[in-house]
């Protein structure tokens, strides 16, 4: 027998159903008569009308309860201070990198980022691809050290050349590049505020191999975070400075 489930019955409906039917039962055997008969619909409705009124007050005191967390959950929201900036670990870069990508829209600036891990077509594909053929980007840049040169040459231009949208990739500034620092710098297609993914040289941020170096570790800077002016104004400082070669 399942007690939680006669738990749930509504015992004060079903007792009024019975009475009812034994009072009617009883009158038609003519065992009580009609003013007896309309006494007990008097006091089953009288029944029903108290048991309305406590289903009623059970109501709004649970509307009341929900409307007092309501305003707790808006009262803790209200004293949360979002995140400048969001870590992202080895198991969620090119999930991140996808829609960072996806979402962008304008101009994007590549700056002091590695080519080498455009290497392989597959990381090609999950970086830079969708930024190429997403279209409401309208232009991508890249500020390079000039030492990539061949790289951007050899291992990068042939696979732009093949995506649509490849006219979007303009020629690198290149110039001379110390900074420990590679940020991707773009507009949200959601809100038109700038965001950056950033990230750094070195251990324990660069994954270093044989063949390329890949970021393990990156940073989405929040388009709220005064980061996101430093970094833009970083990258403008090489992308214009004089010391540019061509």
């Amino acid at each position: 027998m399942d007690f939680k489930r006669i738990g749930t019955l509504d015992w004060d409906g079903i007792a009024g159903v019975i009475a009812a039917v034994a009072a009617v039962v009883l009158h038609l055997l003519h065992i009580i008569d009609e003013s007896i008969l309309l006494t007990i619909a008097v006091v089953l409705i009288a029944l029903l009308f108290l048991r309305d009124l406590r289903q009623e007050r059970a109501t709004e005191e649970a509307f009341a309860c929900v409307d007092d967390n309501r305003n707790l959950l808006r009262s803790i929201k209200d004293r949360l201070t979002p995140a400048d900036v969001v870590l992202i670990g080895p198991g969620h870069l090119r999930a991140a990198s996808e829609r960072f990508s996806a979402r962008a829209s304008g101009e994007m600036i590549w700056f002091n980022v590695c080519l080498s891990m455009f290497r392989p077509q597959s990381l090609f594909d999950v970086l830079l691809r969708p930024a190429i053929e997403n279209p409401h980007v309208t232009s991508i840049t890249f500020v390079l050290d000039e030492r990539q040169k061949r790289m951007w040459e050899e291992d990068v231009m042939p696979k732009v050349a093949i995506c649509k949208g490849s006219e979007k990739v303009t020629t690198p500034h290149w110039t001379t590049l110390d900074e420990a620092v590679s940020t991707i710098i773009s507009n949200s297609a959601a809100n038109g505020q700038a965001e950056v993914l950033l990230s750094f040289w070195g251990e324990p941020f660069m994954a270093y191999t044989v063949e390329r170096n890949v970021p393990r570790y990156i940073f989405h800077v929040q388009p709220h975070s005064e980061l996101v002016v430093r970094l833009i104004e970083l990258a403008r400082t090489y992308r214009f400075s004089n010391g540019r070669t061509s």
